[in-house]
Parts: structure tokens; sequence; C-alpha cells
């Protein structure tokens, strides 16, 4: 089934600018939404997913309240939640393998709703910026194509995506949004801001960094983060990239050399610092065995141990 806006069909586009001069009230609330401050999301309730990873879960979970997700500069931030059931799914595509990746955010919702109820799919896309290299244009006309080719009837909410969430600041186009969260409870989709990015941050970058491919982080029927088991092998390189300077790897290693958050730098030296500690995944993962992770009373994720 086709994508729909206002219950009307959403036709196959060429640019992003053709999509938003056909359907100009996508465009209006573009503007509304970027304009709004972003949102700083308590640790306590939040399951933030980091790139290439998505989470699912339902408005029962006594464990979430939001899923979040930022540092999206190229990267798409996906929202799909079905209104009857209140299912809501999170994930934050790369462009690394959309085609396989839109029926896993599909199937998340869908798996955890019954659809012979009331409600409806509806979708949000938040991210990309109008960069150089036109990654964030070919992103969002993919993931668009994508949700047009699945079989379900899918109503696209939010769409600020590429030109839409663009500002040029000194001279150097920039995302107007990097972030976002929703409201598992309500399905509010708001700007966001974070000061956490875990369970296993380090882990999760590393598995990332390496090529994994995107994967489900949560278990929502035990409430449960599960990590792994991953696996990578050692790049010779890997140690080349912590003695060069910030630009040499801005500009090698971010598809967004001039739009990364101030933070891009540490996090991706710590990333190659933990795959470096670990030259295999293998001693992290006895036995093959996911890490688990329960929300405890006092807010935090803490690993458990499976009996």
């Amino acid at each position: 089934m086709p994508l729909f806006t206002k219950n009307k069909r959403i036709e196959r586009v060429i640019s992003t600018t053709e999509l938003f001069s056909r359907y100009p009230h996508l465009k209006e609330h573009a503007k509304q939404f970027a304009s709004r401050c972003p949102e700083p999301v308590d640790p306590k309730h939040l399951l933030y997913v980091q790139q290439r990873e998505f989470a699912a879960t339902t408005p029962a979970d006594n464990s979430v309240s939001v899923l979040g997700s930022d540092d999206a500069t190229t990267c798409h931030l996906v929202v799909l939640r079905h209104t009857g059931s209140g299912a809501t799914c999170l994930a934050h595509c790369d462009g690394s393998s959309t085609w396989t990746e839109v029926p896993l955010i599909v199937n998340a919702v869908t798996s955890r709703s019954n659809l012979a109820k009331e409600g409806r799919l509806e979708l949000h896309l938040v991210g990309g910026f109008d960069d150089d290299r036109k990654t964030s244009h070919a992103l969002s006309l993919n993931i668009l194509a994508a949700f047009q080719n699945h079989r379900e009837e899918i109503h696209l909410e939010t769409c600020c995506i590429t030109d839409m969430n663009d500002v040029i600041k000194e001279g150097i186009h920039r995302p107007l949004v990097y972030g976002i969260g929703v409201n598992v409870k309500s399905g509010y989709v708001f700007p966001a801001s974070f000061i956490f990015r875990g369970p296993a941050e380090e882990l999760r970058s590393a598995r990332t960094f390496s090529g994994g491919q995107m994967v489900e982080v949560y278990v929502s029927s035990r409430e449960l983060v599960k990590i792994g088991p991953c696996r990578w092998t050692q790049s010779n390189d890997m140690a080349f990239w912590l003695s060069q300077d910030d630009e040499t790897i801005l500009q090698y290693l971010s598809t967004s050399p001039y739009a990364e958050p101030p933070h891009f730098i540490q996090h991706i030296k710590s990333t190659i610092q933990f795959l470096l500690d670990h030259l295999t995944a293998d001693d992290l993962f006895p036995g093959g065995q996911p890490h688990f992770y329960r929300r405890t009373e006092e807010g935090e994720w803490k690993r458990i141990y499976q009996q």
C-alpha cells in the first residue's frame, strides 16, 4: 500500500523539494516542528536508541515512557505508531540497508498490535539536512519509497527531513533537529536532548562502528534491554585513527564533517579505544550469550545475569 497524508495517497517523488511542493501541509508542519526547542529527557524514563538500532514497546510498559535518539546529521530518525494499540517503534537509520530495515520497523509495531481494532499506522520522519554530498536527500527518498512499497497502509504525519531540517550557520548547512523523543503512552513526538545514551553505550557504538547491521535492542514482553551477542574483527588501522587530529577524523569518519555535534570526536575516539581494548567481542559474550539490562527502582538500567 502507498503512503497517505490527510487520507490522500502520496505519489512517488524524485526530490524532497517536490514532496513539500505537492503537500504544503507537510512543509508547514515541518517548520513548526523544527522551530520547537529540544526537550530534555529524564534518563529514568528513557530507552535510548543508537545508530542502526530500533526499539518498540506499548503503553503498558512499566519501564519505558520515552523512546529517544539523537546525533542524527544525515541519519534519519523514524517513529511508527499504531493509534489503536499504542504500539510504538523508534529507529535510527543511516542508509546502510533501508529496504530491509523498514519491514523490521513495521513488523515491530504490527506484531504488538491487533490491527482489527480501530486505529491506523502513523509515521514520523525527522533527520537529514542539505548536505554537500546529498546523502540526506538520497536517504529521505529511499525511506519514503520503502514505506510506500510496504503492504500496510501508513499515514505520514511528520516529515521534518533534509531541506526542511536545514539551517545555515556561519555559512555552513546544519540540521535544525538532531534528536527526537516519542512518549509511548501518548504518542507525542518532540525534538529532544539527552544526557544519557546507555546502557552499554561504548559496546553498542563499537558494534555499529565495526559494521553491525540494524538490530532490535529491547524485549518489551520482559521489559529488558538486550545487547548482542556482537561480532567484530580487528582492523589493522584502528590504532591509526587515535593518532590523527580532529579535522582528519571528521573528514574521514563522518558523513557530515562540519555538522557533527560537539561531542562527536570524543565519541569516536572512545569507541575506537573500546575496540582496541577488546580485539574480538568473544570475551564480552561468554558462551555467545547476550547482555540483558533491567530498570531498577531508582530508574537506572542494571545488567542482570541469566541462570
